[in-house]
């Protein structure tokens, strides 16, 4: 049961804490953070020192590479689901790929994390607290030219007040 309950927290915690100090400001932060979750079997793998392990579990977390890039380009939706889908995945883990270097513990406290994981960011993305495609966020040459006019414009009014 502690896993279950110290991976939601954590979860919370983490969202909380990026959202506090601005961490999540850009859409990249969950796709990156869906890429590391993923690399954790990775790391177990090389654990055991079985490159045959390695091997399926780096074809596993491409999978959710390349759902992290999907949302990143597209929708973060497509982040939650692969958040989501993958805390299915520690559940079945076991049964989908022979790691013995996973943690008893791991499968339960990964399978929260992400559950809880994708269940902030949704909810961000309902409040409409975080842009849920990339076409809402500004990009490009034209982005950089309105952040250096308003970067001035600030800078102008701040020359006034003194």
């Amino acid at each position: 049961m502690l896993p279950y309950v110290v991976g939601i927290v954590l979860s919370i915690g983490v969202a909380l804490f990026a959202r506090l100090v601005r961490l999540d400001r850009d859409r990249a932060f969950y796709p990156t953070v869906t890429i590391v979750i993923a690399s954790y079997y990775v790391l177990f793998a090389v654990m055991t020192g079985s490159i045959q392990t390695v091997v399926l579990e780096s074809a596993v977390m491409t999978l959710f590479m390349i759902a992290a890039v999907a949302g990143f380009k597209g929708s973060a939706w497509i982040i939650v689901g692969a958040l989501a889908g993958h805390g299915v995945q520690d559940a079945f883990h076991g049964h989908i790929v022979a790691n013995a270097g996973v943690p008893a513990w791991w499968p339960a406290w990964c399978l929260a994390y992400d559950v809880g994981a994708a269940a902030v960011l949704a909810w961000f993305l309902v409040r409409g607290d975080l842009p849920s495609t990339a076409t809402s966020i500004s990009s490009g040459p034209d982005a950089l030219a309105r952040a250096v006019e308003k970067q001035h414009h600030l800078t102008s009014q701040s020359e006034r007040i003194r």
